[in-house]
């Protein structure tokens, strides 16, 4: 670690306190009923054009069970249209290179990992997918996930905020408010500057290189549109294979800076927004230092890694470790997955850190949304267990936690530990697992690992020894992306339409502060205990043990 490393985290961690409150206080006036931007000038026709034209009624708000229905048929109906795209795109325009269309089980990956916000890619983009496939199936796809993780967010913020109500918002208006003044003008701007930093976003065929390297094929396409949502969504998936780590992708090391930053640009003012709306903004600012705790953490983890022990293969060159570290920890902290260095190449160590980052459930800051309702099911259980140690009814802002809303925030943190821990255990045991791996040993049960965590995660990033593409895992991955995506949001929704219906109670010998040094640490430790310790095991037979078995072949080889 030299020191313009601790200097680039010093200035991160500093920038992203700086933009926290800006962005919360933008994001309450997109999200709260009646808010009122400096876009709505602009931007306020089209919104009303848009309900109009899908008979929306704005000013009607919905009970959890309408708004969850509302949100499954809106991402249903997303995904079947991104699938027919996928399959059906030799007969559709701007396919230059003349590509075929995706086979069924891998369209069914793409298509569910794209609205799952997952964007895990079992192809390489620029020599699978046409222009018009990755903007319309797959740019499409980066708006509306984003936009429906910030909106259940939101739903579960009115939950917590509301008091003997019946109503948690309206799913569409948040879906339109949140995609026409959030994701749309962030992405303009950021495609214009990626523009400048040397992005290419052109409709030109794949060129010819000539001279050193006489018919080598140079892949460009509209890849700066792709890239600003990629990152600003917290979706991941990159218009190349190589993602990030293409200099077509991420050619500077402002862009490179700039990416890192966008990551957590949102989630971290949605932090802001939960204090904003619950009316105690210690919450939300206490709620930002336990996500930047966590992440300072596993950075540091990551950045005190043992470097000399591996090889180059796979490492990121231009930016430097540092940069490469950091890289990989904001984007597993959140449910990014956009890579500029191969984790897969990483060291047993550093490879660790990204992989518990994920199976720690993407609170760290977290997804577009996922990041803020993930951590308040933690708030919750946190609550729940400070209740039992003073032998008393838990209370939460004012609300009774009662047996109901601990059930819900159970079943969400189980179904995540299934959709990882069971189906890694079926592939580690099935011949179609096995045939997918890149290496045996530990390493490649790191491997399956990795893949099931980062699908059932939503994170989308890879340990790339795995060939993922085949039935078998294409399938079984899409089924965990679901899980994780949208089974998850039954019990969350629920829970948010349960304590919008609760009445405020006195403050009382079970009301514990839910702001300041102490429920953080808490808070903290009941990520580490139920995220980490789960997975520990598993993790011990994985990258644990080929640490060991790194360090005895360099003592006895040299």
């Amino acid at each position: 670690m030299t020191i313009y490393g601790w200097i680039q985290l010093a200035v991160y961690v500093a920038l992203l306190l700086l933009v926290t409150k800006p962005v919360g206080v933008y994001l309450a006036r997109v999200l709260d009923p009646g808010g009122k931007t400096f876009l709505d000038p602009c931007l306020k026709p089209a919104e009303r054009l848009i309900y109009r034209a899908l008979c929306i009624e704005p000013a009607s708000e919905q009970g959890w069970k309408e708004y969850a229905l509302s949100m499954f048929l809106f991402s249903a109906a997303a995904a079947v249209f991104s699938y027919l795209i996928l399959r059906l795109q030799d007969v559709l325009p701007l396919n230059l290179e003349g590509f075929g269309p995706m086979s069924g089980h891998l369209a069914f990956n793409t298509a569910v990992s794209f609205v799952s916000n997952t964007n895990w890619q079992n192809y390489s983009g620029e020599s699978t997918l046409s222009y018009f496939s990755q903007m319309v199936a797959l740019v499409f796809q980066n708006f509306a996930s984003a936009a429906v993780g910030v909106a259940v967010a939101a739903a579960l913020v009115r939950g917590i905020a509301r008091h003997a109500a019946a109503t948690i918002g309206n799913f569409w208006v948040d879906l339109v408010r949140v995609t026409l003044y959030l994701l749309l003008p962030l992405s303009l701007v950021y495609a214009i500057f990626l523009v400048w930093q040397g992005v290419p976003e052109t409709f030109g065929a794949n060129v010819k290189a000539a001279g050193f390297e006489a018919g080598q094929v140079i892949a460009r396409g509209p890849v700066a549109s792709q890239e600003a949502i990629k990152m600003v969504g917290t979706n991941g998936g990159g218009f190349f294979n190589a993602n990030s780590a293409h200099p077509f992708e991420n050619p500077t090391p402002l862009s490179n800076f700039i990416q890192m930053l966008s990551i957590f640009l949102i989630p971290a003012g949605l932090t802001w927004y939960l204090g904003h709306s619950v009316k105690n903004k210690g919450h939300g600012w206490t709620l930002w230092a336990a996500m930047a705790a966590i992440f300072l953490a596993g950075g540091l983890a990551s950045l005190g890694v043992n470097q000399s022990q591996g090889n180059m293969e796979g490492k990121e060159v231009r930016f430097g470790v540092a940069a490469s570290s950091l890289f990989a920890t904001v984007t597993t902290d959140a449910s990014c997955g956009a890579v500029n260095a191969m984790h897969d190449s990483f060291t047993p160590l550093g490879g660790l850190v990204p992989l518990v980052n994920i199976e720690l459930g993407e609170v760290v800051f977290g997804g577009a949304g996922a990041g803020l309702y993930g951590m308040l099911i933690f708030v919750v259980l946190t609550v729940f267990l400070a209740g039992l140690m003073v032998g008393r009814t838990p209370e939460y802002l004012g609300k009774k936690i009662e047996s109901f809303d601990v059930k819900m925030c159970v079943l969400y943190v189980v179904i995540t530990i299934f959709g990882i821990l069971g189906f890694a255990a079926a592939a580690a045991l099935a011949k179609w697992g096995l045939a997918g791996l890149g290496n045996a040993g530990p390493h490649g049960l790191s491997e399956i690992l990795y893949a099931y965590s980062s699908c059932a995660g939503n994170n989308g990033s890879a340990f790339a020894g795995l060939n993922g593409n085949s039935f078998a895992y294409d399938v079984t991955l899409g089924l965990a992306m679901l899980l994780g995506r949208f089974l998850v949001m039954a019990p969350l929704l629920a829970l948010a339409g349960n304590l919008a219906s609760k009445k405020i109670v006195p403050v009382s010998g079970g009301s514990f502060p839910v702001s300041g040094l102490t429920f953080g640490a808490l808070l903290v430790g009941t990520v580490l205990i139920v995220g980490a310790l789960t997975f520990l095991p598993a993790l011990s037979l994985g990258p644990i043990v080929e640490h060991y078995l790194m360090r005895a072949s360099t003592a006895l080889f040299g």
